[in-house]
């Protein structure tokens, strides 16, 4: 891959060297400047600014916050169930309970997962699913137990806001009460899915989940009780430029309250057995467009990830070119989410080895870190 210019006068004499608008020229001068962008500002990035522009000041972006790293951990997902009592129309994961197709795995098979990661070099387990029917609260939190018991020094990042706001529901407890109950049996981190667009007109149209404001507010208690969390998009499907936006300055605006997200994870929507199977996957150009704009419009959340098990290994190696600073995990083919729904990663794995090499070929540097963002190990 090329290599990417690295400080302010590169950027400066690569930009000259583009016929630029008046409109660009004041939204570059606002990046290099580390001013905020605009919504409207943000809007005109996904309708007219051209490629080369968006890679060089996401990249600039990118380099103020995190330098030469792009980060990675090692990790595994275990998927408690896919069974769910939502109905999400670009869903290829979710069975409904007593159908075929499904799984629930006891707590003893839980264990069994976990002991088979017993004195590796794993440093988080990643837990979602579908929204179980019969589990709640005190359920999720006896798997926790199980999982730290056999792991002790793992980090537990756990549980979309949806999946969450039932199991609170069902034991009948107060959000700040749920996420103790869960903080208190090993709960480190929320993976931040879920959120799909926070825009409710928009969200009728896709799902019967709680409206966008049960999400915020799950965040933001999870913040003020000291949990960080990620926050995710999903996006290429019925939304318009407007609905990223809206979603994004969403995300902005509670970060600036709070300051717990650690990362946004733009998440491209897949096609493959889903009621949306009409709708046509968007383009790697504007997945790669979209990544620059989030770093872009993002400028206090400090990291953007391209989940390479969604958009492929070598795509999410071209997306170190537009902004991006983590590609999560080394997974060990312990997810089934996306693989379901027709991406190309069927047995998402990679070694640390694969990892590093990718992020070496782009020129720049991997750096093994933990849930939280402490950095383990530095590959130079």
């Amino acid at each position: 891959m090329t290599r990417v210019a690295k400080n302010k006068k590169e950027i400066i004499s690569l930009l000259e060297n583009l016929p630029l608008k008046e409109r660009e020229e004041i939204i570059a001068q606002k990046v290099l400047n580390g001013q905020r962008l605009s919504f409207d500002e943000g809007l005109y990035l996904y309708n007219e600014a051209p490629f080369n522009f968006l890679s060089i000041l996401a990249n600039f972006a990118k380099e103020r916050v995190s330098g030469d790293n792009v980060y990675f951990n090692i990790n595994i997902h275990i998927e408690p169930t896919n069974y769910c009592v939502y109905n999400c129309k670009f869903c290829s994961y979710a069975r409904k309970l007593g159908r075929g197709g499904g799984w629930d795995y006891s707590l003893e098979q839980i264990e069994e997962i976990a002991r088979h990661y017993q004195g590796s070099a794993i440093t988080e387990v990643h837990i979602t699913g579908g929204v179980h029917p019969q589990h709640d609260v005190y359920y999720y939190a006896e798997m926790l137990k199980k999982i730290k018991n056999i792991l002790p020094d793992v980090h537990l990042k756990a549980f979309t806001a949806i999946e969450l706001h039932y199991m609170f529901r069902k034991a009948h407890v107060s959000i700040e009460q749920g996420l103790s109950i869960l903080k208190e049996a090993g709960l480190t981190a929320l993976p931040g899915g879920g959120a799909e667009i926070l825009d409710d007109d928009l969200s009728r149209q896709l799902h019967d989940k709680p409206g966008y404001e049960i999400w915020l507010d799950i965040h933001r208690k999870a913040h003020q009780m000291g949990i960080t969390t990620n926050a995710t998009m999903l996006y290429g499907h019925i939304e318009k430029f407007e609905h990223r936006l809206i979603h994004m300055d969403r995300i902005r605006t509670l970060q600036d309250e709070t300051g717990g997200f650690s990362a946004f994870i733009p998440l491209k929507f897949r096609n493959k057995n889903n009621p949306m199977s009409y709708v046509p996957e968007v383009s790697v150009i504007e997945d790669m467009r979209n990544y620059a704009i989030a770093r872009l419009f993002l400028d206090n959340v400090p990291h953007i990830k391209a989940y390479w098990v969604n958009i492929g290994k070598k795509n999410a190696q071209m997306s170190l070119a537009f902004g991006v600073d983590d590609l999560d995990g080394t997974i060990d083919d312990t997810t089934k989410i996306y693989s379901m729904a027709g991406a190309e990663e069927e047995h998402p794995r990679m070694t640390v080895s694969e990892m590093v090499g990718l992020i070496k070929s782009a020129h720049r540097t991997p750096v093994e870190r933990d849930t939280v963002y402490n950095i383990r190990k530095v590959f130079n």
